[in-house]
């Protein structure tokens, strides 16, 4: 085992690096990417050079894998159909933001849309402190009715956001569980688990990036 390998799938083409540990020496090919399912491009380029290199899949030691289509597939809008819980009265947080401006002259300045729009973003009537303590219990069925409305307008994947989860995520593992147990099929993201941070704006929208493209990574 005295290879390392690294594929990068990239939106046209996906480039592939054989490194040989003993004699330090680097192999390089690159083909072009299959969008319908990457994994194919990506396997015959793989096949291609350790082919021409004489070498076999148990002489790689190492695999790194790198991707720019999660980046596309955000820039481009083509992520799934999304929902998005949070605590009640923050609704409107993905929109907010932090509330700064690029460009504080440009009086016609507009910012990105939210990945989940407002129709499928609910709140969830509970709330946890600074410090972590809950101070409004989260109710089960009140829960399981949102995310159900959710699940028929259609949503494939939902994110969760609540307050201060970062410093007690109970909240948002309950959801998760009553999530995978009534839609095993909806894909769910929460911020304890993707950006356990301060600051909620940024704990949410990097939550429902993670949960806008998981169906395309997963599948």
């Amino acid at each position: 085992m005295n290879y390392k390998l690294g594929f990068d799938i990239g939106g046209t083409f996906t480039d592939i690096v054989l490194y040989n540990i003993a004699n330090e020496k680097m192999y390089l090919h690159k083909c072009l990417t299959t969008p319908n399912d990457p994994s194919v491009g990506a396997l015959k380029g793989i096949l291609k050079l350790l082919s021409d290199c004489k070498v076999n899949f148990s002489d790689i030691l190492h695999v790194i894998h790198g991707t720019t289509l999660i980046t596309n597939a955000i820039i481009e809008r083509k992520g799934c159909k999304l929902g998005h819980l949070t605590t009640l009265g923050f609704r409107d947080s993905l929109e907010m933001g932090t509330e700064q401006r690029y460009d504080i002259h440009d009086l016609f300045l507009s910012f990105p849309d939210p990945l989940s729009r407002r129709s499928l973003r609910r709140e969830i009537d509970e709330r946890i402190s600074r410090d972590g303590k809950i101070i409004k219990p989260i109710n089960h069925k009140k829960v399981l009715r949102e995310v159900k409305k959710l699940v028929d307008d259609g949503v494939e994947a939902i994110s969760v956001c609540f307050l201060h989860s970062y410093k007690n995520s109970k909240h948002e593992k309950i959801v998760k569980n009553i999530i995978k147990k009534n839609f095993p099929k909806i894909y769910v993201s929460i911020s304890s688990e993707v950006h356990p941070q301060i600051r909620e704006y940024e704990r949410a929208s990097t939550t429902s990036a993670n949960a806008y493209v998981k169906p395309l990574i997963s599948d």
